[in-house]
C-alpha cells in the first residue's frame, strides 16, 4: 500500500531546508538552552521562524531530552492561519515529512477522533499550516520514533478542545503540544506588558484567552481547562519577543514557552 504523505510546505522559509543544516540549527538551539529539571505532560510553544522564535521554543522542547525513550506520541494542536475550520481539524495522510524524515500518524487515534462532532477532516486546513509544520523538527531532534496526531484548531471552544484532549490523553507516553505565538506587531513595551498579562493567565491556568493575546487561543484555552481538570501545574519557561531575538522594536511578535507538569512530576526549579 502506497503511503500518503504530508510534505514539508515551510522547510527554507521558516527554518532551513537542507537536512544537515536544519539538524544542527536545531541541536544549537537546544544547546543553548537552559532546561529546568521538570517532566511535562503538555507544552505551549511559539511557532514563528527559527530566527525569532527558536531560542524560546528551545527552552520547552530541551525538557524532553531525558525523555528520549519514553515519549511514543505526540498530540500537536495549531491554529489555522490559512484555511478555517469552525472546530478542529485532522489530515487525511499516512505521515508528515520535514527534512529531518517521517512521521507518523496514529491512525487508530485519529478515527476515534472524528466520532467527536467537533472533528472532521480537512486536506487544505493542514496543506500550508505552518503552525505545526515548524514543531516537527525540535520533536524529531528531542525524541526517538513517535507517532503523531495533528490537530489544526479553528473557532472550537475550550470545551471541544479539551474534550478531545481528553480522548488521547494517555500516560507518559503521550506528550500534548499546543502552538501558540502571543502578542502581534505592536511596539516593544507594549508587547511586553501585554505578553506579562498574557503569561500570568496562563499561569493562573484562565480559558478566556482572546486572539489578540494569542493567535492559538483556541487551543490553549482548550489545553488549560484540561490541565485544570488533570491538576497540572504550570510553568513559564521563557517569555520574549522578536525585539529580543532578531527583529526591530517598532513592530514585534511575542513568544512564551509554558511547561504543565503533573503533580507528583513538580520538582524544585533551577
Amino acid at each position: 500500500m502506497t503511503l500518503t504523505i504530508r510534505p514539508a510546505a515551510v522547510a527554507g522559509m521558516f527554518y532551513p531546508g537542507e537536512r544537515a543544516q536544519l539538524a544542527r540549527a536545531v541541536l544549537e538551539l537546544i544547546a543553548a538552552a537552559h532546561p529546568r529539571a521538570l517532566k511535562p505532560k503538555a507544552l505551549i510553544v511559539p511557532h514563528a521562524g527559527y530566527v525569532y522564535s527558536g531560542p524560546v521554543a528551545a527552552t520547552a522542547y530541551a525538557l524532553l531530552k531525558d525523555r528520549r525513550g519514553e515519549i511514543q506520541r505526540v498530540v500537536l494542536l495549531g491554529p489555522t492561519h490559512r484555511v478555517w475550520v469552525p472546530g478542529l481539524a485532522l489530515p487525511a495522510v499516512d505521515a508528515f515529512e520535514t527534512p529531518l524524515g517521517r512521521v507518523p500518524l496514529d491512525e487508530a487515534a485519529m478515527a476515534e477522533l472524528l466520532k467527536l462532532p467537533q472533528v472532521e477532516v480537512n486536506e487544505a486546513a493542514h496543506a500550508w499550516e505552518h503552525s505545526l509544520e515548524v514543531h516537527l523538527p525540535f520533536l524529531q531532534s528531542v525524541l526517538d520514533e513517535f507517532s503523531l496526531i495533528p490537530l489544526a484548531v479553528g473557532g472550537a471552544s475550550a470545551e471541544a478542545v479539551a474534550e478531545v484532549l481528553e480522548r488521547v490523553w494517555g500516560g507518559d507516553e503521550t506528550l500534548i503540544v499546543v502552538s501558540s505565538d502571543l502578542s502581534h506587531y505592536l511596539p516593544y513595551e507594549e508587547a511586553r506588558r501585554i505578553d506579562a498579562s498574557t503569561a500570568r493567565a496562563i499561569l493562573d491556568l484562565r480559558t478566556d484567552l482572546v486572539g489578540e493575546q494569542a493567535c492559538g487561543a483556541h487551543p490553549v484555552n482548550g489545553l488549560l481547562l484540561a490541565a485544570r481538570r488533570h491538576r497540572l501545574t504550570p510553568h513559564l519557561l521563557d517569555l520574549r519577543n522578536s525585539g529580543d531575538t532578531a527583529g526591530d522594536k517598532s513592530r514585534v511578535v511575542g513568544y512564551g514557552a509554558f511547561a504543565l507538569t503533573e503533580a507528583d512530576d513538580d520538582q524544585p526549579l533551577h
